[in-house]
């Protein structure tokens, strides 16, 4: 089916992500080298299929190498630094996925908990 579109969550191919994005595949295969966070699905014959949340990181270095005017090395340090970040905040237990505090919505959870009783 030409031109037929995946669904958003279907995997990706080498060529299908290297023609969404308008570079050649051998740039993928170098950034996987240089990107140890972009790890596509290797199967027989090493082909490469991208999950979505490696084709949403290809499109982050994508564009922050050709948009933003970011250097490979400044994009490793971002995404390290992004990574330590997360890591840091997960140990800690504070953080929720959506980046709110969640000791702080624990305490409004209560709060509110109680005066639902009070109300009562």
């Amino acid at each position: 089916m030409p031109g037929a579109e995946k669904a958003a969550g279907a995997l990706r191919t080498i060529g299908e992500l290297a023609q969404e994005i308008g570079r050649p595949q051998h740039i993928l295969r170098y950034w996987e080298t240089r990107f140890p966070q972009l790890r596509p699905l290797t199967r027989a014959g090493n082909r490469r299929y991208y999950r979505p949340e490696d084709v949403a990181l290809v499109r982050r270095i994508h564009d922050l190498l050709s948009n933003q005017g970011y250097t490979i090395r400044g994009v490793q340090k971002l995404l390290a630094a992004e990574k330590g970040s997360r890591a840091a905040r997960a140990a800690a237990g504070t953080a929720a996925p959506g980046g709110e505090d969640k000791t702080g919505l624990q305490a409004l959870r209560d709060s509110l908990a109680q005066a639902l009783d009070e109300d009562s």
